[in-house]
């Protein structure tokens, strides 16, 4: 890959997404490619993989190429994974996923199946073939995801924060593909990972991009780490050896229980397995829990479930007294703050700063009361250069906090969300964990579903653990 002056313009942005980038990267060279949340990583991902088109609105300046071709020229030779494997798969059953862009390259059929079972063997899939994927647990999918990418045969493989989404045992299973793949010095892999420390080991090169900029640190881990380490700090870039987060603790002497759930079960609509069975769980004012476990545990369910999102098959979710699926929506954004596992899917506005003022809006408040909240929350979550942007153009990270300034807008006295600190630098890490514990010390509760063990270690004052569905 060779860029030169290169830069990108999100369609009706400002500033600058990247510019003035300058990087090559030779065949069979293993990178990690860091920065802050914002700076740029998976656009400059999309680029290499021939995803960007200025004809949407985007502006490109400079030179991109890979293997001497334009990135859209050169597809037939790269694969991308994303954060989330829900976005790649597209087939009921896994070997028809991992056949699914062969036959899209009109590869002759004879040899579309042993390219197929090849791909599988190589990250391990545990299943047969016809295995349905909805019933793959998120680190199975993420690896069928891999699959479907190197059935291709590319020589340039992207990985963009691949075991985000996972719990600690399938992240460390996609780890396992990745460690695998790497011994493999024909095929070149450009990785992005916020969390550094077990990514490590799989690369040769790290490359550090500044938001809005261009490179600003390039060179052998050993090498970028100890010669840039108070740079990577000022950014907000996690390092290794970075000290564990502690957050102050209030105590509450008088605490009311502000939701509850009794007996709670439900089923998902075209499904025969229950997500949640017969769950009990109190929350206080001033108390923080979390809700771990494996993926497709039934933690987000729950969540749902106690925000009133979700209406019970059995049993009973209340805030107060009240049954919380009951509630209408203005009521409701009173009386609680979500989050969603996927943020885009609770975004209602065309500018950040809108999507931030409509929740205070419609639970009554002055337009001057509103603007006065949104100003606040897009400065404490350094969202304020992106007020007039659209959020569905926001990064994973940026969108993450955004979802969690509308969660706090309305100062509900509770608060549920899915993975709250997903896609954060080490900056904006600590300001959503101190706000968050602002509100539990406040007298406030929090309810979080998170794989992040260093989130429960700093904030939680209990955990909850669910496997099929029950509390373990």
């Amino acid at each position: 890959m060779e860029v030169r002056r290169w830069g990108w313009r999100h369609a009706g942005r400002r500033a600058w997404a990247l510019r003035g980038v300058d990087l090559r990267i030779d065949d069979g060279e293993r990178v990690l490619l860091l920065g802050a949340s914002g700076a740029g990583k998976s656009t400059l991902l999309l680029a290499l993989a021939g995803l960007l088109d200025p004809s949407g609105g985007g502006e490109e300046e400079g030179q991109l190429l890979v293997r001497g071709r334009r990135p859209q020229d050169a597809r037939d030779g790269t694969g991308i994974v994303f954060q989330d494997p829900e976005s790649q798969l597209v087939m009921a059953r896994a070997g028809d996923d991992v056949a699914f862009g062969l036959e899209n390259r009109c590869v002759p059929t004879e040899r579309i199946w042993p390219q197929v079972h090849a791909a599988l063997a190589a990250v391990s899939f545990p299943y047969p073939e016809d295995h349905r994927t909805e019933a793959l647990s998120g680190g199975e999918k993420q690896r069928l995801a891999i699959a479907g990418a190197i059935a291709l045969g590319p020589r340039l493989l992207l990985l963009d924060e691949p075991t985000a989404n996972l719990d600690p045992d399938g992240a460390a299973l996609v780890r396992a593909v990745i460690a695998r793949l790497t011994q493999d010095r024909s095929r070149t892999l450009v990785l992005v990972e916020h969390r550094i420390a077990e990514a490590l080991p799989f690369v040769d090169r790290v490359v550090v991009l500044e938001a809005g900029g261009g490179v600003v640190a390039d060179g052998t881990p050993r090498d970028v780490f100890a010669r840039e380490r108070m740079r990577l700090d000022a950014l907000g870039v996690w390092v290794p050896g970075a000290g564990a987060l502690t957050v102050a603790r209030a105590r509450i002497d008088q605490q009311r229980v502000l939701a509850s759930a009794r007996d709670l079960t439900y089923r998902y609509p075209a499904s025969d397995v229950w997500a949640l069975e017969h769950a009990d769980l109190d929350v206080s004012q001033g108390e923080a829990i979390a809700l771990v476990g494996p993926n497709g545990s039934g933690k987000s369910t729950l969540a749902m479930l106690l925000a009133g999102l979700l209406r019970p098959a059995r049993g009973s979710a209340r805030l107060g007294a009240e049954e919380a699926w009951r509630l209408a929506a203005r009521r409701l954004i009173t009386r609680v703050g979500t989050v969603f596992q996927n943020p885009e899917h609770q975004f209602v506005a065309t500018r950040v700063d809108e999507e931030l003022t409509t929740g205070p809006r419609r639970a009554g408040r002055s337009a001057e009361d509103a603007r006065a909240v949104t100003v606040s929350l897009l400065e404490r979550l350094r969202l304020s250069h992106l007020a007039a942007a659209n959020p569905f153009t926001l990064s994973g990270g940026e969108q993450r906090r955004l979802s969690v300034a509308t969660a706090l807008a309305t100062a509900p006295p509770f608060l549920v969300l899915d993975e709250p600190t997903f896609g954060q630098d080490r900056r904006t890490y600590r300001e959503v964990v101190e706000l968050l514990a602002g509100h539990r010390n406040s007298g406030g509760g929090v309810v979080l579903a998170t794989h992040d063990t260093d989130l429960v270690a700093s904030l939680a004052d209990r955990a909850i653990t669910l496997r099929g569905g029950r509390a373990a």
